[in-house]
């Protein structure tokens, strides 16, 4: 379940919105975010996976590993939040770029507010 927030119903009557919608629920489906976005994600599991990062890479100059905990946390970031995630429909735009060209075409804004993701089994 997605919750998308828009300014006026007509827009969320709106065939283009109702498919915006069904695109993000079935990409939350298939690739499982873990957030919504970057501002989501706790200090301390950030803080974790800045250690491991550190361990795996111990030995290498201060400078280098400051580069590598960065890249590794901005992978991280596009594994784990939705609007970072790279569009399952088109792997060019994210799903942060995929809301903001249906802004500019639907004209008006709107903004992913929140998702839910139900897992029956293993």
């Amino acid at each position: 379940m997605v919750k998308i927030a828009c300014e006026t119903d007509f827009v969320a009557r709106n065939e283009a919105f109702i498919e915006l919608a069904n695109d993000i629920a079935m990409h939350v489906a298939a690739m499982s975010p873990l957030y919504l976005s970057r501002e989501d994600v706790p200090q301390d599991v950030l803080a974790k996976e800045a250690e491991i990062v550190k361990e795996q890479n111990a030995g290498k100059p201060a400078d280098i590993l400051d580069k590598i905990v960065e890249g590794k946390l901005e992978k991280y970031y596009e594994e784990m939040c939705l609007l970072d995630q790279k569009f399952i429909k088109d792997e060019d735009m994210t799903i942060q770029q995929l809301v903001e060209s249906k802004v500019a075409s639907l004209g008006e804004n709107m903004k992913v507010v929140g998702f839910s993701r139900l897992q029956i089994g293993e």
